[in-house]
Formats: structure tokens, C-alpha cells, sequence
């Protein structure tokens, strides 16, 4: 045997997925997570899962982690002490930005103060024009005397970031050679490694954010290497990138930034293999937890991607999933504004005192204790019966928002759903329709602890008539680390007119860029490999660009651009989806070449064929009262099944109630529910009756 272990780490719990590739078998497991070291959560988790299931630590080939330790450093401040070096003329960049307000309609509202102070912002002299030209060399005495300089500000880690050094490194290289050589604990990084892209505020941005985090993922990094390797020492370390594919621990501590969203966009891995897997390619993601909800778009079995976003009010320009992320999640609290209207959310009980219904201290109602007293929760707890809930704390968390309002406990409860539901609607939104998409052209995906739960209502809100609930909702994230392929992506920043006389040199960047895809790949000691293949594209005279997929490749085989007239009809495809417009007469221009190289490390074991005949249903658990608002008589003695008697095939119609270890699934009285071959519901939606 030689398993494969994912582990997401969430606020609320951490959460453990294997699966041996040979004979599929698969192990579960949750736990409490730690957040003042989200590395002891892993290392006993993964201890208590091998007590408990079949895996075998010692068989393990493989560890896949999501972390959330640099989205928690950058959001608390909590990194480390950063010395900027740029060129001269250029250290208040990070303070003066693209001069726009954070919130256009709040005006008292500042953007953050920049993670480096004034006085640890240094100039150097020298300059390097636009086409990577010297115009001013870059002297060794002027090196001298930045070493010195970086030395006395006794920082932790130091961003280079010189103008125009994406088009020629030269100058940041010997100022890291003299750094490293004078302070060798001092953590580098360089804007030409780290995102040699221009646009000057955003590449010095995501540099500073890459070393400010280097200190604190440098550490968790390595005391989880040597903790896994004491566990199970045959198995290597993968960590999750932003941009939904694995990348090794080495990586993780050079360039920590890539980790922004490693855990949402390790969700987004899970629903692609999923969607792959019941042969629905077009899906919308609701992965919502105890916090929040993360939301994304993917289509064609292949999630959308984002070159540019801001975390922790920090922009950071790399690719990202597309994720859109709203304060909802089974914890949020249900509070009154100035305004006298009730809201739920962003404000959350976490984990610690967590709901009300927790019985841990909470006072607050939250939507957890919402779906307590609509009978959507089991009043025998959580996690299969083993974290009580006290159905009574809930009702007593309600009541003064009922007795404000006027309306009973259950409304209240209903209403509380419906302002959670709300906010999840315009998240989507976001990421489909304010981007070209039709909702109503995909299906809803939900998964973590809490998405199963309010996955209808979002569907109704938006059209979407079919729903699909994984076999595991609450750690899909985990099982998506298992999946992911590793990943790394270059860039080599080339402005040129798509026309042929144009194209005339962009074989040589291609190829350029395709041999260190290779030698990436021979490093990795991977069997095989997929080149995929972008122009960022505009028309001439805009200020923005889009990113626009044009070749998929076996790594080996020659890269083939197509001609100039098949680069442009891609770009108005792209133009068209993004804007509902093209003009086809119009000069376009590349502006950056981006080559992804994939190397594949799991492969899914074959999945059983369907019964010709639909099996018997199984005997249900219990009736229990359940509140459905597509009724006249809104509350029906509801069957609850559990969800591991569910077989592929089974036809189960509402209403009823799915429980299982990490989620709740409701099935409104208008809906069916097909197991399908792998395990995964498929809801058909009906009409309310």
C-alpha cells in the first residue's frame, strides 16, 4: 500500500483525507484545529487518524497540505521585520499606490500603512530603462554601502525591488550576492523572481508581501518537514498553491506568497476532480465553513484564474484561483446595525466560544443556531453524535432578536438563513454573471461543513436547477490536495503586435520559456508533464489586459503558436465573454507570455459501472420535525438516512434529511437525489408546491 494524505487546515477544524491509488480505499478523519500552531494539529491528527482507520503511516508516499499560516500572518500583521532596497526615486511607491480610495464611497477609510516603515525603505543608485538597457551602472561602492545600510536596520528579510528589473536582473542579483554573502540568515527576494511582470506597484507590492512572510513560513515550513518525516518517513511534503497546484517545501520558503490562497483554492482542485468524475464540467462552487464562503467559477472542468488580487488589503499579483470570499459561514453572528435592520455577518463566533448551541460560552446567535431550530441539524450533535449541541441554548441565543421583531423563533431562525443566503448570492454573482457567465448555465457544487446546508436556497435565488453534494462536503479541501498536480508557472514579460510581422520573435521567448518548463519538470523527477500555453492580450491604447488560453502540450513536444488571425479570433472570444463586445479591425498587442507546467502525481483508481436497476433505499435513522418554506404547513416529520447506507444508483426523494460525518444535507419536498457512481449526490431541484 502507499497512501496519499491531504490535510486542510481551516479556523475551526483540520481536516484529514487518504486514499490509497491502488486499491482506493479511503480513510476520513476531522479534528480540532490549533491555531497558535497550525502544525500540531497535523502532526497529532494525522497520529489519531492512524489509530483509528486503516492508514498506515509508514506506507504513506505522500503528504499534501493547505495552509492557511500567510493569509493568518498577513491579516494579524504578525510577519516579519522588512528592509525594502529599490532605486533611487522610488521608496514611497509603496505608499503613494495607484492613488484610489480602498472603498470608493467611504471617505474617512485609508488603505493600509505599507509593511515597510519609512525608514527601512532604502534607495540605491542605478538604473536600467524599459527595454533592460543601462543608463546608470550600478557601482560597488553603492553596493557597499546598501549592505551597510540593510545591516543596520537589523531586519529579518529584505525585498529587492528595482525598476525595470524584469527586463533585466542584473542589478537586483549582485546586490542579493552581496547581501547574502554579508548576512547569510538575511531572507532575500528578488521582484525579478518573485513577479517579473511590470507595473511597478503591484511587483514591489507582492515582493514586500514574499518577504514579509519569508520569516513565518520559512519556520512552519521546516518544523512540519522534520515533524512528517518523524511520522512517516517515506512520505515527501507537497505545500498548496494559490494557483490550485503543489509546489515543494523549498518553494514554500522562498516564495511564501504563492500560499495567499492555498486553502480555498484546494477546494477548487476538489470540485474540478469531482466534476470530472460525474461528468458535469460547468460548476459553481459554495464551499462555506464556520467563518465564511468561498465561491468559484469552472468551467470546462478547469477553474478560472485571477493574475491580480488583494489579501488582506494588500494587492498581490500572481495567478490565483478566482476566488470571491464573503463573511458567511455557520458561525456568523446575527446582529442589529445603526439602522435598526438585522445582519449576519462578517462578524463570526469561530471556533472558540464558537455558536451559542456549542454549550462553550457563546452568547451571540449565529446561523448554526439558526438550523438548530429548523431541525436541519441533529439535536444529537455534530461529527456523527460525538460534539454535542443544546438545542435549547439556540432558541435562548434567538429569542431577544424575536422578541424585537415580533415574530416567532422559527421566522427569526428563517430570516437569519435568508441574509446569509442573500450574501452568498452576491458572491456568485461576482464570479459569474458581473463576468460574463450565466448561473443558469452551471450546476451549484456544495461543500464544507456548512454549504450542503443552505446549497438550495442560493440555487433557487440564482435559477440553478441542479445541485451536486460531494461524497465528503466538509473535506473536499483535503481530498483536492490529493488530486492537485504540481505546478509552477513562468513568465516572461514581451510587448508585441499580433499581427505576423509581430509574432516574429515570440517563438524565441516560447521557447525560452518551454526549456526552463523542462528543466522544472527533470528536476521534479516527474514521468511526464502538460505544458498550457497564455497570451495577456489587450487592444493597443488599454490599460488592461486579459488573459487568454491558446495551446495545451505533452511536455517533449514542440509548443506550436498559432498564427496571428487564430491569436486575435482567441482574444475576441475572451474580449467578447468579458465585455459583450469586439472589434475585430483593431490593433492587439501581447503583453506577457505565460507557459504552466503540470506534472500529474495521482491518478483516480476506475470507478464501478451503475446498477441496471436503481438499488432499495435504505432504512431511514429517525423522523424529526424539519422546517421547509416551500410549504403551506412549513414543518413535515422528516426520514433521516445516513448518508454511508447510500449505494450508487439510489433515487432518493424529498423530504429527507443526509447526515454524515462533516456535513447535513436537506432535501427540500420538491427535490430528488441520484447517487451517482462515485458517490456524489445529484439534486434535481423542483418547483415549490
Amino acid at each position: 500500500m502507499a497512501w496519499v494524505v491531504g490535510v486542510d487546515v481551516g479556523g475551526t477544524f483540520t481536516d484529514f483525507f487518504a486514499v490509497d491509488p491502488k486499491t482506493g480505499e479511503r480513510a476520513l478523519y476531522k479534528r480540532a484545529s490549533t491555531p497558535d500552531d497550525p502544525g500540531r494539529a497535523i502532526l497529532s491528527g494525522l497520529e489519531e487518524m492512524a489509530a483509528a482507520t486503516k492508514l498506515d503511516l509508514g506506507a504513506a508516499e505522500r503528504v499534501a497540505h493547505g495552509t492557511t499560516v500567510a493569509t493568518n500572518a498577513l491579516i494579524q500583521r504578525r510577519g516579519g521585520k522588512v528592509t525594502l532596497v529599490t532605486t533611487k526615486g522610488f521608496r514611497d511607491l509603496l505608499e503613494v499606490g495607484r492613488q484610489v480610495r480602498p472603498h470608493m464611497y467611504d471617505l474617512q477609510r485609508d488603505a493600509p500603512p505599507p509593511l515597510v516603515p519609512e525608514d527601512r525603505r532604502l534607495e540605491v543608485a542605478e538604473r536600467i530603462s524599459a527595454r533592460g538597457r543601462v543608463v546608470q551602472p550600478l557601482q560597488e561602492d553603492e553596493i557597499a554601502r546598501v549592505v551597510d545600510a540593510v545591516r543596520a536596520t537589523e531586519a529579518d528579510a529584505c525585498a529587492v525591488c528595482l525598476l525595470f528589473a524584469f527586463e533585466s536582473p542584473q542589478h537586483e542579483q549582485a546586490i542579493a550576492a552581496a547581501l547574502a554573502q554579508a548576512m547569510p540568515d538575511l531572507q532575500l527576494s528578488l521582484s525579478s523572481v518573485v513577479q517579473p511582470e511590470f507595473r511597478e506597484f503591484e511587483r514591489f507590492s507582492t515582493t514586500v508581501i514574499n518577504a514579509y512572510l519569508q520569516p513565518v513560513m520559512s519556520g512552519y515550513v521546516a518544523r512540519l518537514t522534520q515533524g512528517i518525516a518523524r511520522l512517516a518517513s517515506g512520505a515527501t511534503l507537497g505545500i498548496n498553491q494559490s494557483s490550485g497546484g503543489l509546489m515543494t517545501p523549498a518553494t514554500a520558503q522562498q516564495l511564501p506568497v504563492r500560499t495567499a490562497l492555498s486553502g480555498p483554492a484546494a477546494g477548487a482542485m476538489g470540485a474540478v476532480a469531482v466534476a470530472r468524475r460525474v461528468g458535469i464540467p460547468n460548476v459553481i462552487t459554495l464551499d462555506m465553513g464556520g467563518t465564511s464562503a468561498d465561491v468559484a467559477l469552472i468551467r470546462n472542468a478547469q477553474p478560472a484564474l485571477a493574475y491580480q488580487r488583494t489579501v488582506a488589503d494588500f494587492p498581490i499579483r500572481l495567478p490565483m484561483v478566482d476566488i470571491d470570499t464573503v463573511g458567511a459561514g455557520g458561525g456568523s453572528i446575527a446582529w442589529f446595525d445603526r439602522d435598526g435592520l438585522m445582519k449576519v455577518g462578517p462578524q463570526s463566533a469561530g471556533a472558540v466560544p464558537g455558536p451559542a448551541c456549542y454549550g462553550q460560552g457563546g452568547m451571540a446567535p449565529t446561523v448554526t443556531d439558526a438550523n438548530l431550530i429548523l431541525g436541519r441539524l441533529s439535536p444529537r450533535g455534530l461529527l456523527d453524535g460525538e460534539m454535542a449541541i443544546d438545542p435549547e441554548l439556540a432558541r435562548t441565543a434567538l429569542a431577544p432578536i424575536a422578541e424585537r421583531l415580533g415574530l416567532g423563533l422559527e421566522q427569526v431562525a428563517r430570516g437569519v438563513l435568508d441574509i446569509a443566503v442573500a450574501n452568498m448570492v452576491r458572491s456568485v454573482r461576482t464570479i459569474s454573471v458581473e463576468k460574463g457567465h450565466d448561473p443558469r448555465d452551471f450546476a451549484l457544487m456544495a461543500f464544507g461543513g456548512a454549504g450542503p446546508l443552505h446549497a438550495r436556497a442560493v440555487a433557487v435565488e440564482l435559477g440553478i436547477s441542479r445541485m451536486i453534494i460531494p461524497p465528503a462536503p466538509g473535506i473536499l479541501c483535503a481530498e483536492g490536495l490529493i488530486v492537485a498536480d504540481l505546478k509552477e508557472d513562468f513568465v516572461a514579460a514581451e510587448r508585441l503586435e499580433i499581427s505576423e510581422a509581430g509574432l516574429a520573435g515570440a517563438a524565441d521567448v516560447v521557447s525560452g520559456l518551454c526549456q526552463q518548463a523542462t528543466e522544472w519538470l527533470a528536476a521534479q523527477h516527474a514521468v511526464a508533464g502538460r505544458l498550457s500555453l497564455a497570451f495577456d492580450m489587450r487592444y493597443q491604447g488599454q490599460n488592461f489586459e486579459l488573459t487568454v488560453p491558446l495551446v495545451e502540450a505533452e511536455a517533449g513536444t514542440a509548443v506550436e503558436l498559432p498564427g496571428a488571425a487564430g491569436i486575435r479570433r482567441a482574444f475576441f472570444a475572451a474580449h467578447d465573454q468579458a465585455y459583450g463586445f469586439h472589434n475585430p479591425h483593431d490593433a492587439v498587442e501581447a503583453v506577457a507570455f505565460r507557459l504552466t507546467a503540470r506534472a500529474p502525481m495521482y491518478q483516480e483508481p476506475p470507478l464501478d459501472n451503475l446498477p441496471a436497476e436503481p438499488p432499495p433505499l435504505p432504512k431511514h435513522r429517525e423522523h424529526r420535525r424539519v422546517w421547509f418554506d416551500t410549504l403551506d404547513n412549513p414543518t413535515l416529520a422528516t426520514p433521516v438516512y445516513d448518508r454511508r447506507d447510500l449505494r450508487p444508483g439510489m433515487r432518493l426523494p424529498g423530504p429527507a434529511i443526509i447526515e454524515q460525518l462533516d456535513a447535513t444535507t436537506p432535501l427540500d419536498p420538491a427535490d430528488v437525489a441520484v447517487v451517482a457512481v462515485d458517490g456524489s449526490l445529484i439534486v434535481s431541484l423542483g418547483a415549490a408546491r
